[in-house]
């Protein structure tokens, strides 16, 4: 099964990542909210979710400040 935008509706991509995170609406610890966040360009068919991964790893490897962590969230600091 392709997980491409192309080959995929908004639907399966809502439950591709709903899938692959897990309960994003259980017991918050800010942690699984952000992760939700961080794919929803991909759900809206924007970005692929290889390139969000490339995205998140330069600039976990660069350095590079990521999401700010607010109460329940992530708060994006670019």
């Amino acid at each position: 099964m392709s997980i491409l935008i192309k080959d995929t509706t908004k639907e399966e991509r809502e439950r591709i990542v709903a899938e692959s995170i897990g309960n994003i609406s259980g017991s918050c610890d800010g942690c699984m909210s952000g992760l939700a966040e961080m794919y929803q360009d991909y759900i809206d068919g924007k970005k692929e979710i290889r390139d969000i991964n490339m995205e998140f790893r330069a600039r976990y490897e660069s350095g590079v400040d990521g999401p700010e962590k607010t109460d329940c969230g992530y708060k994006n600091m670019f």
